[in-house]
């Protein structure tokens, strides 16, 4: 199995809506995002997998090395090798690699978030970093197409939050700022243990109407110039909202399940969404 191959078994296997965006693209836009990806689920996979933070931990600081080895020829991990090549056609920084590490650092350390200052930071570097880096691969001609990546990013990770409430309750972590629970009303206790109440659906009205801003803030920035080329995250954009809608349709029911579109749906509406662009 070639670097890139293991990449798109990767992107493949994690069920992903990104998966479905990033099927139109040619070749090396496809390898390359899909490297970029593949990066992001290991580092990832780290924190969600290891029971151990002092393993976690080392895995990390071995992921920030590997990065390192990039730069040098010297990158041991499929994932590392694919990026390598990659980056003979496509900026993509150390140090925008190792904010993500940074970001997926912050899970092993922080499990609350005092007010939504201290969430954007940590939603900027596993989230919005991403979205910068894909606009680099998929090209652009507007600078502003980076402002427009930027708040993308911050709204899908926004999303992701919101429908992964309960799940990550479970692995005790609570992404909602703790001054929202406070205005709301919702005590973390009835998070942890799973208890709906008309609180908890106000309170998450309130997050995905501030989700939404962010989507409609980013394609407010996106130049027209652009939009063919950052297809793939008009795709995606496309497929959050409409898994938005769905959550808010049966009642922000996010403590016990975990709301998701049928790999036909989500393929339905990337074809559409990129026939229109």
């Amino acid at each position: 199995m070639t670097p890139h191959e293991y990449c798109q078994q990767k992107a493949a296997a994690s069920g992903s809506s990104f998966y479905y965006s990033f099927l139109f693209l040619p070749l090396e836009r496809r390898q390359a995002i899909m490297a970029l990806y593949a990066f992001c689920r290991e580092v990832d996979d780290v924190v969600d997998e290891c029971h151990d933070p002092s393993i976690a931990h080392s895995k990390l600081d071995w992921w920030r090395a590997e990065v390192q080895r990039i730069d040098r020829g010297e990158a041991t991990h499929p994932v590392g090798l694919a990026l390598a090549d990659v980056r003979q056609r496509v900026s993509l920084p150390d140090e925008q690699l190792l904010e993500i590490i940074d970001g997926m650092q912050m899970d092993l350390t922080q499990t609350r978030y005092l007010d939504f200052k201290n969430l954007r930071l940590y939603c900027y570097r596993v989230a919005s970093v991403v979205g910068l880096l894909a606009a680099e691969i998929f090209g652009y001609q507007d600078r502003q197409t980076l402002k427009y990546a930027h708040d993308l990013g911050l709204a899908f990770q926004l999303t992701n939050i919101i429908r992964d409430v309960g799940e990550d309750a479970r692995r005790g972590r609570i992404y909602l700022p703790i001054e929202d629970l406070q205005r709301f009303n919702v005590p973390a206790a009835d998070i942890l243990e799973g208890r709906h109440s008309d609180n908890f659906r106000a309170l998450m009205q309130f997050q995905t109407e501030r989700a939404i801003g962010y989507y409609e803030q980013a394609m407010a920035q996106l130049p027209a110039i652009d939009r063919k080329a950052q297809r793939p995250g008009l795709i995606m954009a496309a497929i959050y909202r409409t898994l938005l809608d769905e959550i808010a349709r049966d009642g922000f029911l996010v403590l016990d399940r975990r709301t998701a579109l049928t790999p036909l749906r989500k393929l339905w509406i990337a074809t559409r969404t990129w026939l229109k662009y």
